[in-house]
């Protein structure tokens, strides 16, 4: 399953269902390692030791990402609200683009919704819709437990 994405005006809405729980899916968003691991997706690596996390109402998190012509850039957003395990809401504040995670518990997983709000022109793409599913796949494949039963990090060579 892929995740499936929807454009509205200056909106971009994501959805994937997640085998993981919804604690595990939070600490993927929350954790430098993990999100080094697949924010990236397909699109671009982002170097572990780049994503800085301060996990609060006020506080950043930054990271780099390294395009495969070698281009690269720094993303930073600011939390604007923290309730675990449920939902994120980061801004970045260049733009103004504001995003909201939700993770809602389901039978086998998580359903995760991101939704985008006030996108730049130049995010207001298929390719920019397609970016965001890749990135969720990515987050999907991390979580996949592995023949340990889950016990060992998940890897993704992203």
């Amino acid at each position: 399953m892929r995740a499936r994405t929807e454009r509205h005006g200056d909106e971009l809405i994501a959805r994937r269902r997640l085998p993981a729980a919804p604690g595990r899916v939070w600490a993927a968003f929350t954790s430098p390692a993990s999100i080094a691991a697949f924010w990236g997706g397909s699109h671009a690596s982002v170097p572990p030791d780049s994503v800085t996390v301060d996990l609060r109402p006020g506080g950043e998190f930054a990271l780099d990402t390294r395009a495969p012509d070698g281009r690269t850039g720094r993303l930073r957003f600011v939390y604007v609200s923290v309730d675990p395990p449920r939902e994120l809401v980061f801004d970045e504040p260049v733009t103004g683009l504001r995003t909201t995670v939700t993770l809602r518990p389901a039978r086998d997983g998580t359903d995760l919704t991101v939704h985008q709000r006030k996108l730049p022109p130049e995010l207001r793409t298929d390719q920019a819709a397609d970016g965001l599913a890749s990135i969720l796949d990515a987050l999907a494949a991390h979580l996949r437990p592995d023949d340990d039963g889950g016990n060992s990090a998940p890897n993704n060579p992203a």
